[in-house]
């Protein structure tokens, strides 16, 4: 007798971490997307290390499925691929929620940038391609763009950024990824920095030049 799956709706409740600039805004909303096995708070780290971020209303978004990585360790995973496109639609619907509860804020202004890291990159990518708004930029750090994704012009302005020692995104992922945005015209800032999967010096001086440029854009 064969098995049939069937798809249960239910409620799950997703998890962000907010840290808003001192005074009244409205300010700059900059969302952040972790990588496997982390938690919003390690992406929350990396937001706040980039120069100029104090400055940006930052949201560091925690994926929806939580495990142990490691034993009393806790972080989360965006998708597998078990029903990968159904995990899909309800991150870009996780996605958009997020964004709107935001603009119901006196303190967020126009302005959006996504950064992704690692398996992040991915969650960027479609929210800037799927997602309710068309950002002013998207940061893409140490992972892939997803291969289903066609057009990337929605995506706006784009710093892509590889350590040149990464084991895990590697050099003809890179290069895939460059054509790809070319192909698209979309107007890209590159970062390959001596450093490997991890957020070095260079990276966040880049990525704090590009945030200062995308200040006023999107939305």
């Amino acid at each position: 007798m064969k098995a049939v799956t069937r798809q249960i709706e239910t409620v799950v409740s997703g998890r962000c971490l907010l840290d808003a600039p001192e005074g009244r805004g409205p300010f700059p909303l900059l969302l952040g997307f972790h990588g496997y096995g982390q938690t919003a708070e390690d992406m929350l780290a990396m937001m706040r290390g980039i120069p100029g971020a104090d400055g940006w209303l930052l949201c560091a978004v925690q994926a929806l499925h939580p495990f142990y990585p490691r034993p009393k360790r806790i972080g989360a995973c965006w998708m597998t691929s078990q029903d990968r496109e159904l995990r899909i639609r309800e991150n870009i619907e996780y996605v958009k929620r997020v964004v709107k509860q935001f603009r119901r804020s006196e303190s967020a202004g126009r302005s959006l940038v996504y950064y992704g890291f690692s398996q992040g990159t991915a969650m960027a990518s479609r929210a800037a391609i799927l997602g309710a708004e068309k950002p002013g930029g998207v940061i893409l750090h140490g992972g892939d763009i997803p291969p289903e994704l066609d057009d990337l012009g929605r995506m706006g302005r784009v710093l892509i950024a590889r350590g040149r020692g990464d084991r895990i995104y590697k050099p003809e992922r890179w290069e895939s990824d460059l054509a790809r945005l070319d192909a698209s015209s979309v107007d890209t800032t590159r970062c390959e920095f001596d450093g490997g999967h991890e957020a070095g010096a260079p990276f966040l001086e880049a990525a704090g030049r590009f945030l200062a440029e995308s200040t006023g854009l999107g939305g």
